[in-house]
């Protein structure tokens, strides 16, 4: 296919040509997005001013169509941020009814500039509420974790919550169930250290609740473990009719897994071993097993020897 040539003039006067059209769509289109329109958007509703003494569960989804008023440009930059603008709605009129009107709220949105536009109308028009009796309860905090550890390191004590109780409110229904209190889940990987975090608590299931504060700091004591093996003496229980029993050996020897910073602080005080004399009298056992009754806490028992003793015993 040829290729039409054009002269120097005919280039030039192509040229202005099609700048002339470039400028005109563009005036065009700044004339057209100058006009002023109507459209809709939908929005998310938050709450201001709720009755203190009245729990109020909203009948409605939470998020309301607005009609907005405004130009072009604000039509078209709407679109693209409706998700970061929200309709604040006053509670006040739910002090002596369960509804509220949002066409007598238009002035005082409004006027709050949370649109760059104007409130033209919202729907729907009347938002209803549910009224539950109000109860506040002190429960303590539960953590939920998902934690692993390097080799030989493990929790050395109690973990430590600041505050270990929060305050919740909300309907007497839901808070009487309410026990305790869980975290967002604690994930920590390769841990060789005591850690601390601030975590989040978590959100419940049921609408209408809330908890103060809404985060706590958790401290988590770790510590390196090592082996250390003791002997313990054999503490015969339910001797009912107090026969003289022997039992062989009178020491058992318990190994376990004890943080470094206790090594030397845990003996025998801190166990308990002991064996039961029923399960000879009511079922004739032969032997006795070891029955560890008192370990202390965070201390991970590895082997106890003998598992079980023998005995004898005179009436």
């Amino acid at each position: 296919m040829a290729l039409v040539k054009l002269s120097t003039t005919e280039r030039r006067r192509l040229s202005a040509f099609i700048t002339c059209l470039v400028f005109a769509t563009i005036a065009w289109v700044f004339t057209t997005l100058s006009n002023k329109y109507t459209f809709t958007v939908k929005q998310l509703i938050a709450y201001r001013n709720a009755p203190v003494k009245r729990v109020s569960h909203s009948l409605q989804p939470d998020t309301i169509t607005a009609t907005l008023q405004g130009t072009g440009w604000q039509m078209l930059f709407s679109k693209i941020n409706a998700e970061n603008k929200v309709i604040t709605v006053d509670l006040q009129q739910l002090a002596n009814k369960d509804y509220v009107v949002l066409s007598s709220q238009l002035k005082q949105i409004n006027s709050r500039k949370e649109f760059d536009e104007q409130v033209m109308a919202l729907s729907p028009d009347t938002l209803f509420f549910d009224f539950l009796d109000r109860a506040v309860k002190r429960v303590p905090v539960q953590l939920v974790s998902n934690i692993k550890y390097q080799h030989q390191f493990t929790q050395s004590n109690d973990v430590i919550i600041k505050p270990s109780y929060v305050t919740i409110s909300g309907s007497s229904s839901a808070i009487d169930k309410i026990k305790s209190w869980n975290t967002d889940t604690l994930k920590l990987d390769s841990v060789s250290e005591t850690a601390h975090s601030l975590i989040n608590l978590q959100t419940h299931k049921e609408g209408g609740i809330t908890v103060l504060p809404r985060t706590v700091q958790v401290t988590l004591p770790v510590d390196e473990f090592t082996e250390k093996t003791i002997a313990i003496p054999v503490k015969l229980l339910n001797n009912h009719n107090y026969y003289i029993v022997k039992v062989f050996p009178q020491k058992v020897k318990v190994t376990f897994m004890v943080a470094l910073n206790k090594y030397t602080v845990v003996d025998d005080d801190f166990f308990e071993a002991t064996v039961d004399l029923n399960l000879w009298q009511e079922k004739g056992y032969t032997t006795l097993p070891i029955k560890l009754t008192q370990v202390p806490k965070y201390c991970k028992i590895v082997k106890i020897e003998p598992q079980n003793v023998d005995f004898i015993v005179r009436k």
